[in-house]
């Protein structure tokens, strides 16, 4: 069972990652917040060529990732919630929100620490934005990341179901709230008490002194 979901991993996080690219790059078609001076022709390869490069680091680096490292801790029976007895659905629901403030506090960290924001400036520095901004990131930020990520599911005993669904979930909400879209008023307002959507995060970029989005 472990193989067999291991193998899947990989198909189900790019399924997951191309289904939402496809969407949000309709989406910004047909309702854009703004009118971009660059288009996509010049932009798109260069962030997307990053992602590969990203992702192909990552694998090396840590062949198995993020879910591989829940297995093992599962197999082993290490960590906080190997310990303490919890439903299962209350384990994913807690699982899914550490990992969010822990990502949450990384990226605090990288804008507040000088070493860590010339890593993480490369994300600022596109020169236009939208959901391929939110996948624009140093493969040394990855890295980082992925070792703050592994060190939170061995302490943590995180079973795999969640941190695959938080994968999934990180990397859809990054090109949703980072997407050049239109949406109504109503709709932004109840949204954004659950979920940072982009007219929200656009309040962010203009306080870090990133103002293309208009």
């Amino acid at each position: 069972m472990p193989e067999t979901a291991m193998t899947a991993e990989p198909v189900i996080r790019l399924s997951a990652f191309l289904g939402m690219l496809v969407l949000m790059a309709g989406w910004e078609a047909l309702l854009p917040r703004r009118l971009q001076a660059i288009g996509r022709a010049l932009r798109w390869p260069n962030n997307l060529a990053l992602v590969v490069l990203d992702t192909f680091i990552v694998r090396l680096l840590f062949p198995f990732a993020a879910v591989g490292m829940a297995f093992l801790v599962q197999a082993k029976g290490c960590g906080l919630f190997n310990i303490i007895a919890l439903p299962a659905w209350l384990v994913i629901l807690l699982a899914v929100m550490l990992l969010d403030l822990i990502v949450y506090g990384q990226h605090v960290a990288f804008h507040a620490v000088p070493q860590l924001w010339r890593l993480h400036r490369m994300h600022h520095a596109d020169l236009e934005f939208d959901a391929t901004t939110g996948l624009r990131f140093h493969p040394a930020e990855i890295v980082l990341s992925m070792l703050i990520k592994l060190a939170a599911v061995i302490v943590l005993g995180l079973p795999p179901l969640p941190v695959l669904k938080f994968e999934v979930l990180l990397n859809a909400t990054s090109m949703f709230n980072h997407g050049n879209v239109r949406m109504p008023p109503r709709i932004d307002a109840w949204l954004r008490l659950f979920q940072v959507t982009p007219d929200m995060h656009r309040v962010q970029r203009v306080a870090d002194g990133v103002t293309t989005e208009g």
